[in-house]
């Protein structure tokens, strides 16, 4: 499934009519699928949230949202862990990619 949705007149092509990947526009904020807002609740998910955003380059998270579903990679995740370490928290990567946000920060 798809992180996000964007509509384009036409596929980018190489000279050699293959997928151009570099061409295509990154996803506005709008186009990534989400569930009805949910701020976060506590200090823990504020933090949190304010990490996700950050990461993931979107204006705001909610406590239903997802780090992978919003563009987060094993990558990000590694920063996430390591900042939230900077922050006092302790979880493992295994809990963000097993949980969503509800489930791992309840």
């Amino acid at each position: 499934m798809p992180a996000a949705f964007v509509r384009l007149e036409a596929l980018p092509l190489t000279v050699n009519g293959k997928l151009d990947r570099q061409a295509l526009p990154p996803p506005a904020d709008a186009a990534y699928a989400r569930r009805s807002y949910a701020p976060p609740q506590g200090e823990i998910e504020t933090a949190l949230a304010q990490i996700w955003a950050e990461l993931l380059g979107v204006e705001r998270v909610g406590r239903h949202d997802h780090f992978f579903e919003l563009g987060g990679h094993s990558l990000l995740a590694v920063q996430l862990l390591s900042r939230a370490v900077d922050l006092g928290l302790k979880f493992s990567a295994a809990d963000l990619f097993m949980f969503t946000w509800v489930l791992a920060w309840k």
